[in-house]
């Protein structure tokens, strides 16, 4: 199982770190974007940060992944990110779910794998 994880991390974090890397220094050429993606991507941009922020995110949880440092606050982090991404291809752009659900489920995998360390998130303590 230890050597699973192990893989499963490394694999999470070079998508992210990929992803991240990609984007800031413009790897690809940006796709034309029609209809529902277009009007999303224009309100993402039209923040003027928010791109920014969600790639730095990934960049900084690749690294931990890869590392083995701070998995378990990278799960916590990347989480909502992962999330988001399968919502906007289930919703948006059902073609493109593939890296978006591996990305979702190695991040479920690894927060089943350390369980244990989240067990204090979910104790209701009385003030």
């Amino acid at each position: 199982m230890k050597i699973a994880v192990i893989v499963v991390r490394t694999l999470v974090g070079l998508l992210l770190l990929f992803g991240s890397v990609a984007y800031f220094f413009k790897l690809f050429p940006q796709p034309e974007l029609h209809g529902d993606i277009k009007t999303f991507m224009l309100g993402v941009n039209a923040t003027g940060y928010l791109m920014d922020f969600i790639k730095g995110t990934e960049l900084v949880c690749g690294l931990a992944f890869i590392t083995g440092r701070f998995v378990t606050l990278a799960n916590v982090v990347i989480f909502p990110v992962a999330i988001n991404i399968v919502l906007f291809h289930v919703f948006l752009d059902p073609t493109g779910i593939g890296g978006g659900a591996f990305l979702l489920l190695g991040v479920l995998f690894l927060a089943w794998y350390h369980r244990k360390n989240y067990e204090s998130l979910f104790i209701a303590k009385s003030f």
